[in-house]
């Protein structure tokens, strides 16, 4: 199969599945081995680019998918829909910022580092950035947070090990949020 009808098949796979698609499912439409699928993932990647056809290719999630660039989204408010869901409050990033980095943790261990109140997990619920994971074996079992995939997509992220570094009082994390 030539490398055009890979790419006529990875770029149906991104668009019709809407959501990261893994390297694996790729490798199985392709009928190619784990190597061979990541270069035609590259080569269209590099197509789509080299096109300028108003969308990328981003490796998010553990999978492949296809984003409008901010650039370009800006322009596009019109069209899309739902609206976007208002910012985070600077009390919702941080306790969602405590939850990515010490995941799973529960809310007494969110309050404690925080040195305030961690009511902010249910909006962070709502908006399925995170979910609970289990129960603490502490007196109580209280209920233990984490992100969710969700999550790694709103940020961009491949996986939790590309959160930034922790540096000073804490991250900042409200200029990587999408949307």
């Amino acid at each position: 199969m030539p490398g055009e009808a890979f790419r006529a098949l990875i770029g149906g796979a991104l668009l019709a599945a809407g959501r990261p698609v893994r390297l694996k499912e790729l490798s199985e439409i392709l009928g190619l081995g784990p190597e061979a699928t990541r270069r035609e993932v590259l080569a269209f990647k590099e197509a789509v680019q080299a096109a300028g056809l108003g969308f990328e290719v981003e490796e998010v999630a553990g999978g492949v998918r296809l984003i409008v660039p901010p650039g370009v989204a800006a322009h596009l408010a019109p069209v899309l829909s739902p609206p976007a869901l208002p910012a985070l409050s600077a009390a919702a990033l941080e306790v969602l910022a405590v939850i990515a980095y010490r995941q799973p943790v529960t809310r007494a261990e969110i309050e404690a580092m925080r040195g305030g109140s961690a009511g902010t997990v249910v909006t962070l619920q709502e908006r399925e950035l995170v979910k609970v994971v289990g129960r603490s074996d502490a007196v109580g079992q209280p209920l233990l947070y984490g992100t969710t995939e969700r999550f790694l997509l709103e940020f961009g992220l491949e996986g939790l090990e590309a959160l930034p570094p922790l540096a000073g009082d804490g991250p900042d994390f409200a200029h990587l949020l999408r949307g």
